[in-house]
């Protein structure tokens, strides 16, 4: 059977993947260190781990394979869950893929490396939108139609 995987910690669409989840009737695991409500929905089981770097994410790794669905923005995450034939999207709806993977993870790297070489290098990005909201609940849709169809051929 298909299941959600949501890295909690920092996620914007948590209740939007909740909603496509229940509408296909999947189990959903939300992962976090803690400091979220319990949902009273059956179908969503809120995983709380202990604290210490990327438990939540070992976690979900040890976990989703193929025909699940993963939602997360961690991009090292994303590369052992599309690695495990798992589908993968960031919360503004990108997909992450075995095609697109490997330069996302050697841009990450890049990035890193110039924040440490320049300490006043200002990080952020772009804030979340709506339009980012929207193309999440589009390709959340169209990712679990897919992780269904993976599993049954």
């Amino acid at each position: 059977m298909t299941r959600i995987f949501i890295d909690a910690d920092a996620c914007p669409v948590r209740k939007e993947a909740q909603r496509v989840a229940s509408r296909h009737k999947l189990q959903v695991y939300v992962v976090c260190n803690g400091g979220l409500r319990l949902d009273p929905d059956p179908l969503v089981e809120t995983v709380i781990v202990p604290d210490g770097p990327d438990i939540a994410d070992m976690w979900i790794a040890d976990r989703a394979g193929k025909g699940d669905v993963v939602i997360t923005g961690d991009i090292p995450l994303a590369a052992k869950c599309v690695e495990s034939g798992a589908r993968v999207l960031r919360h503004n709806g990108e997909v992450f893929t075995p095609s697109n993977i490997g330069n996302l993870l050697a841009t990450r790297d890049l990035m890193a490396d110039l924040r440490a070489a320049d300490p006043f290098r200002q990080g952020g990005g772009k804030p979340f939108s709506k339009a980012d909201r929207s193309r999440f609940l589009d390709t959340m849709e169209r990712e679990v139609r897919f992780a269904k169809r993976d599993l049954a051929g």
